[in-house]
């Protein structure tokens, strides 16, 4: 039997057709796209999310003569959100938003509006987390000044600026101390100690509902003054395990409930399927955080400020052993029960090296132990 051709079209003519078929095509999927990206984009506006490269940039450090940013690049973050209700759903829900995520890795970062030879740049690390250092030609009086930090698309001088943050960096006045303090247990009530407390207060409150523990702020009110005067405060850095996902919830914690103004350095990003094991973060970086401090500052007398639950005792003895001369005192809050023994041994440890610690339950037992030193005023 004879083969039949069926084609209703010659190979001209489809050949005739085929830029009309094409463009039908592009078109179909342009608008499968388009369709697509605006159900993302209302998702993402309804959660409070961006999928806008994003720069955020923390409070940094340094002295006249070099100055310490740092900051992430996320190609998906949380908007600025604020909840002040008391709601279990509403404030489980802000929460997670902190941890939805994703890190822009290997971008280069360029810090804006500095006369320099070269362009200060640096590439985010795999967390999408930079670290920019500044030596600046004109030193940097004490006090806080504001950087613009670009997300840049390259790194020639051609390049473009894709997004930008602004942030601030403090230079530490000449004053006699400085004060580092852990977060969780030593002025917020976190039950640190307690994975399922920790998180069930996390979900259920939010940075206008929390609580700090009773005269602590007082204290540091009066440790930002030790020694100087109203204009020239003592310098406050903030060394936690906790996350950066939380740097906004924790700054908010502190400006409404008027802890001293400072730099915050926190740990490692986690995602939403981390969020079970906030907090839980190994210590390990904590000593070489406050020991670069200790290094930057040696004209600086350092205060210590911690808590028994977690390794705050171990770390602060191991920076007494290292640094006995810069350290003047330590303060341990008295939480959990079954720590005393061996937080008493890290005590010992620090007195013996000449350094005063005060293991305190109460925050007016550490405000008597700065007056009777000597390190603030008695009223």
């Amino acid at each position: 039997m004879a083969n039949r051709n069926f084609n209703l079209f010659s190979d001209q003519q489809l050949s005739e057709c085929k830029p009309a078929l094409d463009r039908i095509t592009i078109d179909s999927t342009l608008e499968t796209m388009q369709r697509t990206s605006s159900w993302k984009r209302t998702l993402f506006r309804w959660l409070g999310i961006t999928n806008e490269p994003t720069v955020k940039v923390y409070h940094g450090y340094g002295r006249p003569d070099l100055l310490i940013i740092q900051g992430h690049v996320l190609n998906i973050s949380p908007l600025k959100f604020t909840t002040t209700r008391r709601n279990v759903l509403a404030n489980t829900f802000a929460l997670l938003r902190l941890f939805i995520t994703r890190s822009y890795s290997n971008a280069t970062v360029q810090l804006l509006g500095q006369i320099t030879d070269a362009p200060i740049q640096v590439r985010t690390d795999k967390d999408g987390f930079f670290r920019l250092q500044y030596t600046p030609d004109i030193p940097f009086p004490p006090g806080w000044h504001q950087l613009d930090v670009a997300l840049m698309t390259g790194p020639t001088p051609n390049d473009t600026i894709l997004a930008s943050g602004i942030g601030q960096v403090y230079v530490p006045h000449p004053t006699q101390y400085a004060c580092v303090s852990d977060i969780d247990d030593t002025f917020l009530i976190s039950h640190s100690a307690t994975v399922l407390k920790r998180l069930k207060v996390l979900l259920t409150q939010n940075a206008y509902s929390r609580q700090p523990f009773k005269d602590v702020v007082r204290h540091y009110q009066l440790l930002a003054y030790a020694g100087t005067e109203q204009h020239a405060p003592n310098a406050f850095f903030y060394v936690s395990s906790s996350e950066w996902n939380l740097y906004e919830y924790i700054m908010t914690f502190s400006r409404e409930n008027g802890l001293p103004k400072g730099i915050y350095l926190l740990n490692q990003l986690k995602r939403l399927h981390q969020v079970l094991k906030s907090g839980q973060n190994k210590h390990t970086t904590k000593f070489t955080r406050i020991a670069r401090l200790l290094e930057i500052y040696p004209h600086l007398k350092f205060i210590l400020l911690g808590d028994d639950t977690q390794e705050d005792p171990a770390i602060y003895a191991s920076l007494v052993g290292h640094f006995p001369n810069q350290i003047i005192c330590v303060y341990l809050r008295r939480v959990h029960a079954a720590h005393q023994a061996q937080t008493q041994t890290f005590i010992d440890q620090i007195e013996a090296a000449g350094v005063s610690c005060c293991y305190f339950t109460h925050s007016d037992e550490a405000i008597r132990h700065s007056q009777q030193i000597g390190l603030v005023a008695a009223n």
